[in-house]
Order: structure tokens, then sequence, then C-alpha cells
């Protein structure tokens, strides 16, 4: 990814609703050049969707809450599939060391989220033995796009 492609995504965040002809004007580029490296961008993974950015307290979920799950030996994907089919479960990810599964909750209110909690502490099934939640506060850093460069070798202690 060199400057134009960092540039364009910028771009792009910064003026999602337009076309390509705006951001060309922006960059001082052709709307081809745009067009190309929009392509290039998405066939490469860069670029995943054009899709809005839904917010959740927007549409009516203003809890937002992270729950790490501790996951049964050998059941990870039924747990992952049970998650699938919550709603209010926005991501999972897998980690390593005391907890298995980070997920990301909404609610509509922290009597909500604690009911979910405790109607499926997980996953039903048996496949979670152990979670632990905590809401959060407003995004002091929402999501951005991840720098364009890595910031240099890491050094690790000797």
């Amino acid at each position: 990814m060199d400057d134009l492609d960092a540039s364009l995504l910028v771009t792009m965040r910064a003026h999602p609703r337009v076309g390509l002809t705006e951001p060309a004007r922006l960059l001082g580029v052709a709307r081809g050049t745009v067009q190309a490296r929009v392509e290039k961008l998405t066939a490469r993974g860069v670029i995943e969707d054009f899709g809005p950015t839904v917010s959740p307290a927007g549409a009516g979920y203003p809890i937002l809450a992270f729950v790490w799950l501790q996951i049964a030996q050998g059941r990870l994907a039924e747990a992952v599939e049970a998650l699938r089919a919550i709603p209010q479960i926005l991501e999972v990810h897998g980690t390593s060391g005391q907890h298995d599964l980070l997920c990301r909750v909404v609610a509509h209110t922290t009597d909500h989220l604690q009911g979910d909690h405790r109607r499926h502490p997980g996953v039903p099934g048996g496949a979670a033995h152990g979670h632990d939640h905590r809401p959060v506060h407003p995004d002091p850093l929402s999501h951005r796009a991840p720098p364009r460069k890595p910031l240099g070798p890491r050094r690790h202690p000797t």
C-alpha cells in the first residue's frame, strides 16, 4: 500500500457518501485511478465493505459490554455456533490466556444485559464454563483504520 492508497482510504472514511469523482478531485488524480485503486484494495481485502457503519446506540442499543468466556475443552466450534445465534453479540474474537473468547455485546439497558447473561451465560449447552463481563463507557477513541506502515521492528527484551 503506497501513500496514494493510504490517502484514498482516509478520504473515503472522511467522505463515505460520495462517489469516486470527489476523492479523485480531492487527491488530484484521475477518476479512473481512484476506481482502479479501490478495485485493487477491495480484491486484496483491505476494503471489506461499502455498507453504512451502524451505531448500536442509534439503533436502540446504548449499552456496550465486552464479555470474556471460558470454553469447555473441545467445544469451541459449538460455542461459536451458539454465539452466532445471539443477535446482541456483534463480534467474537479468540484470545489466549485465562479466557478463550472475547465478545462485543450490545443491550437496550443494563437490566437487558444482565438478563441475557443469566439466561445464557455465554453459550447454551454447557460449552461455556465461566464468563465475566464489563460494560464500557462511550468510546474515547472510536474505530479507525490501522496505520499504513508498521511502526518499525519490534525489539524484544533480552
